[in-house]
């Protein structure tokens, strides 16, 4: 498991929002509590967030907005093709991150190992957070009226309160 940060993305009420935390650790030092590790890509249109080594994640920005343009905006594909050349590539495979990207019909976990998951729920979280952010996430959406943008931000105040690896300086983006 990645000890890192929450993200946390929700599909709810015909909206997409996606949250992260701004802490960055370095063994058991905070090093930085105000990081952004969300970003639109593709002319505004796609949502990425990420857990995971920083330099690394950076560069799989890059690569995955390189394939949102070689595919037109294709998410689908665009995830695929990232998965593909992640898990194939030598270089890529020892790149140590996981990422979630959205646009506004599809979300979409991408790991390392290949893995493209499109969630049942519209709910997705990763990072040493992640799980804490999932259940209240699912438990607010059931229980609530919420927006996705307030159940997002609600369980990223949750995932703060329990997982030391996650602040409460929170980044939200929405679609």
């Amino acid at each position: 498991m990645i000890q890192s940060t929450t993200i946390i993305s929700v599909r709810h009420k015909g909206r997409l929002a996606i949250a992260g935390d701004g802490q960055v650790t370095l063994g058991q030092t905070i090093l930085k509590q105000t990081a952004k590790k969300i970003r639109r890509l593709y002319k505004g249109e796609v949502l990425a967030g990420f857990a995971g080594a920083t330099s690394d994640a950076f560069a799989l920005f890059a690569r995955f907005e390189g394939k949102l343009e070689e595919f037109k905006g294709n998410l689908s594909r665009a995830a695929i093709e990232l998965a593909k050349d992640w898990r194939l590539d030598r270089a890529l495979r020892r790149l140590e991150a996981v990422m979630i990207v959205a646009d506004k019909e599809n979300s979409f976990l991408i790991s390392g190992t290949g893995d493209v998951i499109e969630p049942d729920d519209g709910i997705i979280a990763i990072g040493s957070g992640g799980p804490y952010a999932l259940a209240a996430a699912r438990a607010l959406i059931r229980h609530t009226d919420l927006s996705a943008r307030d159940v997002v931000l609600e369980a990223m105040k949750i995932s703060a309160g329990i997982c030391v690896y996650t602040n409460d300086e929170i980044v939200i983006e929405e679609l």
